[in-house]
């Protein structure tokens, strides 16, 4: 399977003139050409754009969500030069034998497994861990009601 590097730039937020290209799309349409022919020069692939969610400061203390577009690119990684005995340079480290301590990522969750950080403010806070398990009891929300569970 190949190795990919990717490269994420901002898009353009309008087009720049040059000489004949006429109205507004066709300038913006131009600036876009010309980026992904530039990196396109420099050996990246235009894989996609895509538009994400950006929280910016807004003022001292809030915050507000931007939208903002990136182009995406792509490049196959250089394989790495073997050694003197044969064998890759960066080779995936082998497999721990059996009976041996788990190595330090195996605590990371499962597929499919969420790892919900611990928030004093959500309703399950409020609950013993065998009402939460079972889903019985009440829980206290942030404004002070109760709910049921």
């Amino acid at each position: 399977m190949a190795d990919f590097e990717y490269r994420v730039l901002p898009a353009p937020a309008k087009g720049r003139k040059a000489p004949g290209v006429k109205g507004a799309a066709e300038r913006f349409a131009h600036t876009i050409e010309e980026a992904i022919n530039r990196m396109a020069r420099e050996g990246w692939e235009y894989l996609r754009s895509d538009i994400l969610p950006s929280e910016e400061r807004q003022g001292l203390t809030s915050t507000h969500t931007v939208y903002r577009s990136v182009l995406v690119f792509r490049r196959a990684r250089a394989a790495p030069a073997p050694d003197a005995d044969g064998t890759a340079a960066h080779a995936p480290p082998e497999p721990a034998a059996e009976g041996a301590a788990p190595a330090a990522d195996a605590e990371t969750p499962e597929r499919g497994e969420v790892e919900t950080p611990y928030d004093p403010h959500s309703y399950a806070a409020t609950l013993t861990p065998e009402e939460a398990e079972e889903g019985t009891g009440t829980a206290e929300s942030p404004d002070g009601t109760d709910r049921q569970k």
